[in-house]
């Protein structure tokens, strides 16, 4: 690993386990990007990608048309992840924020309606989880903001056991295993996060997600794009611009990202469309 590529992956360790900033990005974003900062995105089942934002959670259609925050839902969405059709999410209340769903900070929150509407889970008021990720057994890992602690829950986000630390800027839950992008290299877990092996020959990643077909895509220290293929080797794609803020899989092979254009969606043949915002 050369010193510079050391000191990205420092870098960035460093802001993601010290929590969100409240200082806009020094880049200004395009202006088709309605939000402060994007923290994850994910998709369902039906194909629907959900980005999760500083001013809430927004979708984003296939030709790039971005709209939201859903459901007036103006949450600080620190983390997200998704089992089934169930959306989970974690973060800070926003203006208005109900207060059952707890504040400082929100714990575990969920909705059943596409992120129309939101119920409280578990840690209400307690825990900021910068990370979360499910696994395709159901199984939710997070780790709590300012924390190394890894967080395994079996039973919808409703109680947590703790396994050991882990200091990861990002976890990705996959068909292999769980993953975790760190400052050594990517690690993956095969047993619940018990124990991590550092993954032979991958890049140095310190963005990563779940495609829908169950691999892995990150974005290295350089700003280079990284798909997992099925027989556990990897392929190089088109580059970022600038600072990649979150990093998703949408169906067809598509990669969503959130970098100085905004929000870009990159197709298996390289094409990228830029969102719009909806009217309205």
């Amino acid at each position: 690993m050369t010193r510079i590529r050391s000191l990205a992956l420092t870098a960035s360790l460093a802001i993601a386990l010290t929590g969100c900033s409240t200082t806009p990005s020094a880049t200004p974003h395009d202006s088709a990007d309605p939000f402060a900062h994007a923290h994850g995105i994910v998709a369902d089942t039906r194909g629907d990608v959900f980005i999760a934002t500083h001013t809430g959670i927004f979708s984003l259609s296939r030709d790039g048309v971005l709209a939201g925050p859903i459901g007036g839902n103006d949450f600080d969405a620190m983390g997200l992840t998704i089992t089934g059709d169930t959306l989970l999410a974690s973060g800070h209340p926003g203006t208005s924020t109900p207060p059952q769903l707890g504040a400082p900070n929100l714990g575990v929150i969920r909705s059943d309606d596409h992120g129309k509407s939101w119920s409280p889970v578990a840690l209400t008021g307690t825990t900021d989880f910068h990370s979360l990720t499910a696994g395709s057994d159901g199984t939710l890992y997070g780790i709590p903001s300012g924390a190394t602690v890894l967080l395994r829950s079996s039973d919808d986000g409703r109680t947590w056991l703790e396994a050991p630390p882990i200091a990861a800027v990002g976890l990705a839950a996959t068909r292999n295993g769980l993953y975790a992008a760190t400052q050594e290299g990517l690690k993956l877990s095969t047993d619940q996060g018990q124990s991590f092996q550092l993954v032979k020959d991958a890049p140095l990643l310190y963005k990563i997600a779940v495609r829908a077909d169950g691999t892995l895509v990150g974005i290295d220290t350089d700003g280079a794009i990284w798909t997992q293929e099925t027989n556990g080797t990897w392929k190089r794609g088109a580059s970022i611009q600038g600072a990649a803020q979150a990093l998703g899989g949408g169906d067809d092979g598509r990669v969503v990202i959130v970098d100085d254009r905004g929000v870009v969606q990159v197709m298996p043949d390289g094409k990228t469309i830029r969102s719009s915002t909806a009217a309205g």
